[in-house]
C-alpha cells in the first residue's frame, strides 16, 4: 500500500459555465507511517482472531489516535477555515492591524463562544489573506510531492504581498445566476503541468494541512501545501494537483528527522443538477442570448444608412505598406489626397498626413522600410451636368517620400501618386517614384553633406497640374531620375442607391453614379472611353490642319460616291 501512490501533481485546467462560488472539494489527509501504520496493523490482527475478544482493540483505539491521524472536510470556494496560530494569534484584539484583521478577531471569538469548529488539521488561505502571494515562493520548487512552508518569505515578497491584497472589507462573489451548480467537470484539451501563466486578475486559495505531531499544533514550521485552486472570474478554475477520481492518493512527506508519511485524497462532490434544473437553466441562457441580440439589434438599427439620390459615397480604408529602393535610410512620406470636380468630403475629414519615420532592413537585394501605416477616407461624387464628352475623373493620392538623418538633415527621395480604385474590394498597388535631378556635381556634394534638393512647388506636377488649363504639357529639359516604388494595400467600398434599383441599371442611358460602383469592367470602360475621347481629339486637330481645298475635295468625292 505505501509504494502505491499518485505522481501525477500537475496543474489541471477546468471549464465551467456555472459559478465557482458552488465548487466543493473534499479533502482527506491520513498519516501512514509510525504509530499509525502500527496501530492498523495491530487493528487488523485483533479482527481476524474474534475468540480474543474487543478488550486488546478497545486498548489501541482508546487514545484517540484515529482522529490525530487523519482528518476529512469539505471546503467551499473562498471558505475561510482557520489554523490553530491564527485561532491564537486573532484572539488578542492587540495584534489585528487591518480592518481584515479585526473581522478575523470577530469570527475568531464567536468560535470559541460558540464552539462550533470543524477543522483542526486542515484550513484555509483565501485570496484577501497575506500569506497567498508568498506561498508559490518558497513551496512550488521541491522534490517532494507536496512541501511544507518551512523557508519564510523574503522582505520583499511580504511587502508586495501586503501592498497587493490591501482591502478594506472582505468582498464576497456574487451570481446572477440562482441555484447554479459546478457540473459536468472536465479538463480541457490542454492538460498543463507545473509551468501554467496566471493571470494576474486570478482568484486564488490554497488549502492547507498542519501535520505536526500531537500536541505540537499552531506551529507555522508545519504547515504543509496541500491544495492550490485559481479562477480567472470567467468560467476558468486551475487546480493543483488534479482529484484523484478514483486514483491513488497523493504523497506528503514532512520535513525533519521523522520524515512522516501522509496519504491526501482530493475528490469534487460538487452537487448534481437535476434534468429539471439544467434544462430550465439552458432556457434562461437561451433567454438571455436572445435579449442580448435584441439589445445590439436596437443599437444598430433596422434602416440601413444611404446616401441620398444621385450621390455616390466612396469609403477607403488604406495602409501604407512598405517603401523599397531608395538611397538614404529613416524615410517618411507625406500623402494629401486632390478631389475633383464634383467630388466633396465631410468638413472634418482630414486630407493629408505624415507617416512615422521607419528604418529599413535588407530584405535580398532591397532595403526595404516597413510602415504599416494606416489611414482612412470618405468622400461623395455628385454629378450636376453630364456632357457626352465628360469621363468621371477619380480622386488622387499624391505622396512624396522623404529621409531624415541624426544630424536633422532630410532629404526628398521621390514623388508618386495613386489613382482611387475604379472598382470596390481589395487592392494592393506598387507606385514607383522618381525626384528632380539638378545636374552637376554641386547638387549631389550638397545633398550628401548638407542634404536638401530641388523639390517640386506643385506636387499635383506628378501628374497634370490641376491649374493646366492648356491643350499640351511640356516638360522638355525637366531632369528626374527614377528612384524607389511604395506599395499600398487598399479596401475600397461604394454605396449608392442606383446600385439597388435594378430598372435603373436596365437604361440605355445612365448617369455617371448609375455606372459606378462593383463591375469589375467598371476600370476596362472608363480606359476606353478616355482612349476614345483622345481619338476624337486628333481627328479633329488633323482635320483643322487639312488645306481646305483638299478637305472639299473629299467632301464631293463622298457625295458622288453616295450618289
Amino acid at each position: 500500500m505505501a509504494d502505491s501512490w499518485n505522481t501525477d501533481t500537475g496543474e489541471a485546467v477546468y471549464r465551467s459555465r456555472d459559478a465557482v462560488k458552488n465548487l466543493r472539494i473534499r479533502v482527506r489527509i491520513e498519516k501512514v507511517t509510525s504509530t499509525a501504520v502500527l496501530s492498523q496493523h495491530l487493528q487488523q490482527q485483533v479482527l481476524s482472531q474474534q475468540d480474543r475478544g474487543d478488550i486488546e482493540l478497545e486498548t489501541l483505539t482508546s487514545g484517540g489516535q484515529t482522529g490525530d491521524n487523519e482528518e476529512e472536510l469539505v471546503v467551499g470556494w473562498q471558505e475561510k477555515l482557520f489554523s490553530q496560530y491564527e485561532m491564537e494569534l486573532f484572539q488578542s484584539e492587540a495584534a489585528c492591524q487591518t480592518p481584515l484583521d479585526r473581522q478575523y478577531h470577530t469570527e475568531v471569538k464567536a468560535l470559541n463562544k460558540s464552539k462550533g469548529r470543524r477543522n483542526h488539521r486542515i484550513f484555509t488561505y483565501t485570496d484577501h489573506d497575506r500569506y497567498t502571494s508568498c506561498l508559490p515562493f518558497h513551496q512550488l520548487h521541491s522534490t517532494d510531492l507536496l512541501t511544507s512552508t518551512k523557508s519564510s518569505p523574503t522582505f520583499l515578497a511580504e511587502r508586495m504581498a501586503s501592498v497587493r491584497h490591501r482591502r478594506q472589507d472582505r468582498r464576497t462573489m456574487d451570481c446572477s445566476i440562482p441555484k447554479s451548480k459546478i457540473v459536468n467537470w472536465e479538463p480541457t484539451e490542454e492538460f498543463v503541468k507545473g509551468s501554467h501563466v496566471v493571470n494576474n486578475a486570478m482568484q486564488t486559495m490554497h488549502i492547507m494541512g498542519d501535520l505536526a505531531p500531537p500536541g505540537r499544533l499552531g506551529q507555522k514550521d508545519n504547515e504543509y501545501l496541500l491544495v492550490t485552486i485559481k479562477t480567472d472570474g470567467s468560467g476558468t478554475v486551475i487546480i493543483k494537483p488534479d482529484f484523484n477520481k478514483g486514483k491513488e492518493p497523493y504523497r506528503i512527506v514532512t520535513a525533519g528527522e521523522k520524515r512522516e508519511v501522509w496519504r491526501l485524497t482530493v475528490e469534487n462532490v460538487c452537487t448534481a443538477m437535476q434534468p429539471e434544473e439544467q434544462e430550465r437553466e439552458q432556457n434562461m441562457y437561451k433567454d438571455l442570448y436572445v435579449r442580448h441580440k435584441e439589445y445590439l439589434n436596437s443599437l444598430v438599427g433596422q434602416d440601413f444608412e444611404m446616401p441620398p439620390a444621385g450621390i455616390l459615397r466612396y469609403l477607403m480604408n488604406g495602409e501604407i505598406v512598405s517603401a523599397k529602393g531608395f538611397e538614404y535610410d529613416n524615410l517618411y512620406i507625406h500623402f494629401f489626397m486632390e478631389l475633383p470636380n464634383n467630388w466633396s468630403s465631410l468638413p472634418f475629414q482630414s486630407l493629408s498626413g505624415v507617416t512615422q519615420t521607419c528604418r529599413a532592413k535588407t530584405l535580398g537585394k532591397e532595403n526595404v522600410a516597413f510602415f504599416s501605416y494606416p489611414f482612412s477616407f470618405e468622400a461623395f461624387y455628385m454629378s450636376e451636368k453630364e456632357s457626352e464628352e465628360s469621363v468621371l475623373q477619380w480622386p488622387v493620392i499624391y505622396f512624396k517620400v522623404l529621409s531624415l538623418d541624426s544630424w536633422q538633415r532630410y532629404r526628398t527621395e521621390g514623388y508618386g501618386y495613386l489613382l482611387f480604385p475604379a472598382t470596390p474590394g481589395k487592392h494592393t498597388i506598387t507606385c514607383h517614384t522618381w525626384r528632380p535631378l539638378q545636374t552637376g556635381t554641386g547638387s549631389a556634394l550638397r545633398r550628401f553633406f548638407i542634404g536638401g534638393s530641388p523639390e517640386l512647388e506643385d506636387h499635383s506636377y506628378v501628374r497634370i497640374p490641376g491649374t493646366f488649363k492648356g491643350e499640351r504639357l511640356s516638360r522638355f529639359g525637366f531632369c528626374t531620375e527614377t528612384t524607389g516604388s511604395v506599395t499600398f494595400n487598399l479596401h475600397c467600398l461604394q454605396q449608392a442607391r442606383a446600385f439597388v434599383d435594378a430598372t435603373m441599371l436596365k437604361k440605355r442611358r445612365q448617369k455617371v453614379f448609375d455606372q459606378l460602383g462593383g463591375f469589375s469592367q467598371q476600370g476596362a470602360v472608363c480606359t476606353i472611353l478616355e482612349a476614345f475621347q483622345r481619338a476624337r481629339r486628333k481627328m479633329h486637330e488633323a482635320r483643322e490642319s487639312l488645306p481646305r481645298d483638299l478637305v472639299n475635295t473629299t467632301s464631293q468625292l463622298q457625295i458622288e460616291s453616295s450618289a
